[in-house]
């Protein structure tokens, strides 16, 4: 069962909207077995340019799935965010269903050379807490990409220790893993 935050900044959402936001976004449903209750967090804002920008993320156990898309028309966003979400789901699902018939692969581990701290100064301007979910190095890489972030911390599933991934400027993969 999904259950929907939705907050609009620059208009109101109307019953028209949040109707068809939820229309569009449960039809995401059908590529779950047994979807657990999830809360489906959608922003949606308009600019003086009539640009209208639309993000959902929806936080499910293993897999946060996120996508933002902006036009110039609100419900032509809201179609393209439920298309790339959709896209999102079955890349995942096929990646799963590979790795399962193929079994899992070792990742390499690389090194990163120490910064020194004194280089710079550095103001902490946003603080985020997340809880980490067990999972392995693929699936993290995976949720990295499908985040588009340049790392992911995660706990390992096997060891239960704190791990990192992250892209290196070579366009691989890299794990930091901790002790």
């Amino acid at each position: 069962m999904l259950n929907y935050n939705i907050r609009a900044e620059n208009f109101e959402v109307t019953d028209a909207i949040r109707g068809y936001v939820e229309k569009k976004i449960s039809k995401l449903e059908r590529y779950f077995d047994d979807i657990p209750e999830a809360n489906v967090n959608v922003k949606m804002k308009t600019y003086s340019d009539k640009t209208a920008k639309v993000e959902v993320t929806i936080p499910l156990p293993r897999l946060v799935l996120r996508a933002e898309e902006a036009s110039e028309d609100l419900y032509a966003s809201i179609d393209l965010v439920s298309d790339k979400l959709e896209r999102q789901i079955r890349k995942h699902k096929t990646k799963i269903h590979r790795r399962s018939r193929k079994g899992s692969e070792s990742v390499k581990t690389e090194t990163v050379p120490p910064t020194d701290e004194h280089e710079a100064d550095f103001d902490i301007v946003r603080t985020k807490q997340f809880q980490l979910k067990p999972m392995n190095s693929e699936e993290a890489v995976l949720q990295m990409n499908m985040l588009g972030h340049d790392f992911f911390i995660y706990n390992d599933a096997d060891s239960e220790t704190t791990n990192i991934v992250y892209k290196r400027r070579d366009g691989k993969f890299g794990l930091i893993e901790t002790e």
